[in-house]
């Protein structure tokens, strides 16, 4: 376990140059979405590991908010109050997020919040059971309007359409900003028809497939996109990785880029003028891939659901992805480069099921889904 553990991490190491390399010169790193707490899931954003992180990485702000926390009644008070402790000890570079459960009393949270600190609303439509037509929305946004701070919603999994409802509360209350959380892949073309183009609606790049963010630059203009790593859910290492490789095979130039990492959201953290969207960058609605890679591609899908359910790997499909790498078709370097993660993935795999501590057993987990993460970015990103 100790060398399995030693080789995974001397590959994430390698992906933070390459992260390096991949970033324009002189740009700033602003994550327009992370958490800190505990989750009922089980999951933690510990505040000392992100200023770490951070520093690391030379992430200069995030918009910052809680989990789905076990205390999350009454209004999750005590939670945001929690939120606005960490920004006050960050320094506001962490910038609070007031989370609202619409069911119990989320004007007088949202007030109370934005009178003690807090510049933003977070809300969440599946953990807190309400969707895009809830009729209680409303008030929220005419609230963040009047405020002039931005709501971030959740747009990811586990969602029904959202367009719709999202585009009338938007038209109804034009001076609330929002950001869509992971891309909009719950409704993604749908709220691209509605959203593309108009000022004041963003959307994050928290993601895990690089098909759903090459899908998503085409349909949304770069002045509409914001870097987001949804820590302590995503790494920076992979939700770098991802949204610039991703972006770069979609046509992005570097003052897009910059903008895309920090220029848009710090535009909304300031209360500035907003850029007016232009047009998306990347053009093309067909995904042109190599069959080694599409294979491989195929068969870290099938992992990912494993992965992230703490599941063994009976069926073997991180197996059947290091076998394809054999195959010598074409993009030699890109597959020796896959197929080391994949192999220390499963090295880690092997044996991370059987630790002895939650801890362990975590941190083994997170560390087994980064290596395949990443070969994934590579599969897809690689295909040009």
């Amino acid at each position: 376990m100790t060398d399995a553990l030693g080789r995974a991490l001397e590959l994430v190491a390698r992906y933070d140059l390459d992260v390096r390399a991949l970033l324009p010169k002189d740009t700033e790193i602003f994550d327009a979405h992370l958490h800190l707490g505990r989750d009922i899931d089980g999951m933690v954003g510990d505040y000392d590991q992100l200023e770490s992180l951070m520093t690391q990485y030379g992430v200069t702000h995030a918009f910052m908010f809680c989990l789905d926390e076990p205390d999350r009644h009454p209004a999750f008070r005590a939670a945001n109050d929690r939120t606005l402790v960490f920004a006050a000890r960050s320094g506001r570079r962490l910038i609070p997020f007031v989370r609202l459960d619409l069911n119990e009393s989320p004007l007088e949270e949202a007030a109370r919040c934005l009178d003690n600190g807090a510049r933003g609303i977070k809300l969440h439509p599946r953990a807190q059971g309400f969707d895009a037509a809830d009729e209680r929305l409303a008030p929220v946004f005419a609230l963040a309007a009047e405020r002039r701070v931005p709501i971030l919603i959740h747009g990811g999994r586990g969602l029904p359409p959202i367009a719709s409802g999202l585009a009338g509360l938007v038209e109804r209350h034009p001076e609330a900003t929002l950001i869509i959380a992971h891309a909009g892949i719950a409704d993604m073309a749908h709220l691209a028809r509605v959203m593309a183009g108009r000022r004041g609606v963003f959307f994050d790049t928290s993601t895990w497939s690089p098909v759903d963010l090459l899908d998503f630059y085409r349909q949304i203009p770069p002045e509409q996109v914001v870097y987001a790593s949804d820590y302590p859910y995503g790494g920076y290492t992979t939700s770098l990785f991802l949204a610039l490789k991703t972006a770069r095979l979609a046509g992005y130039d570097d003052g897009q880029l910059r903008a895309l990492l920090a220029g848009n959201a710090t535009r909304i953290a300031n209360g500035e003028d907003l850029a007016e969207p232009t047009h998306p960058v990347g053009g093309a609605d067909t995904l042109v891939q190599p069959m080694q890679l599409a294979r491989i591609h195929q068969y870290i899908s099938m992992c990912a659901p494993l992965l992230w359910t703490q599941q063994p790997d009976t069926m073997g499909m991180l197996g059947l992805a290091i076998n394809a790498c054999a195959e010598r078709d074409g993009h030699p370097q890109t597959v020796d480069n896959i197929r080391d993660l994949l192999e220390a993935a499963r090295g880690l795999w092997e044996t991370w099921t059987s630790l002895g501590t939650d801890a362990e057993r975590l941190q083994a987990g997170r560390l087994t889904a980064r290596l395949v993460h990443l070969a994934d970015i590579e599969a897809v990103t690689s295909s040009a």
